[in-house]
């Protein structure tokens, strides 16, 4: 199919603005969407299959608006994936669109494919969620997002994240200082979240004040988590022993959310993760959610899509060959 269009009201910055340096925009919504655009000044002809020319036209058109400011790589990567999530998503169901309107510093914060609308429906409506899936598709920072619109709307006191210190080919061992500051650095992504979210000083006040906490997995054992918002992150690296543990710890008033992805594991040889025996034992569990991420729901720079595509690949084929 060719469609064939004009961008009204013309506007060479505008113009510049979308399509890029040397068209390179361009170029990058054709490899997305499986299109080929051609134009002359403002007047564009996309060729391909109906539906991907039509959401082809759609973006272009949404860009072109927005392109009253500069447009970021971030905020194009966001467009494209927000363009190639399936048309036939179900329309919102009423009071579907509360949990999308998180009360965050980040004004731009929504769900962009159909799996992190449900992977928010999910956290707003269970006691325990789990989100499992590749980098890039938001698990935790959208965990951590609705950890804080719970913490403004008062609905829980406080804001707990941890994660096992687990070491990725290195030595916790060698690592300067306590026990405390060795694990520091294995929670820094969970910081940056809440920077980003709550700010720098809104975070400072807010550990002062015993609203948020960040620990190692090993500092919850033995304690029972009311009114709180709790996140695990990185859960691949857990053992089953470990997983029953901390799940265990939910209380009164509190909501849980387990995120990580199971082609990461960093555990010795031989030791199960408590993720994957989770995910069979909790399946059909009263109250627990399960979100199933793919390479589809990457937010990140597109290059990290096709590399997740690369090892479910290579993942698929071992699995055939055994």
């Amino acid at each position: 199919m060719i469609l064939r269009f004009t961008l009204e009201p013309a506007d060479n910055t505008r113009l510049a603005r979308l399509c890029g340096s040397l068209d390179v925009h361009l170029r990058d919504i054709e490899a997305a969407l499986g299109v080929k655009i051609t134009r002359r000044d403002a007047d564009f002809r996309i060729d391909g299959p109906k539906k991907a020319a039509e959401r082809t036209q759609g973006l272009l058109e949404s860009l072109y608006e927005r392109a009253r400011r500069p447009l970021s790589a971030e905020t194009l990567q966001l467009a494209l994936v927000e363009a190639k999530a399936p048309a036939d998503r179900p329309a919102p169901t009423p009071g579907e669109d509360g949990p999308l309107v998180l009360r965050t510093r980040r004004a731009d914060l929504s769900a962009r494919t159909p799996r992190q609308h449900q992977y928010l429906q999910q956290i707003l409506s269970h006691d325990i969620t789990f989100g499992l899936g590749p980098a890039g598709t938001g698990k935790t920072f959208l965990a951590v997002a609705c950890a804080v619109d719970a913490l403004e709307r008062s609905t829980v006191q406080r804001i707990i994240l941890t994660r096992p210190a687990v070491e990725a080919g290195e030595r916790l061992g060698f690592l300067p200082g306590d026990l405390t500051q060795k694990v520091d650095p294995y929670l820094r992504p969970l910081y940056d979240a809440l920077y980003d979210l709550l700010g720098f000083d809104r975070v400072t006040k807010a550990f002062e004040k015993g609203q948020l906490e960040v620990a190692p997995l090993a500092f919850m054992r033995g304690r029972t988590l009311n009114h709180a918002f709790v996140i695990l992150d990185e859960a691949q690296n857990t053992t089953p022993e470990q997983m029953k543990m901390f799940l265990t710890r939910i209380g009164f008033g509190s909501r849980c959310v387990v995120t990580g992805d199971t082609s990461q594991i960093d555990l010795p040889r031989g030791v199960q993760s408590g993720l994957i025996d989770a995910e069979h034992v909790l399946a059909k569990v009263k109250g627990i959610a399960m979100t199933r991420f793919t390479s589809a729901d990457v937010v990140r720079h597109p290059l990290v899509a096709r590399i997740v595509e690369a090892y479910e690949a290579r993942a698929k084929r071992e699995g055939r060959e055994a």
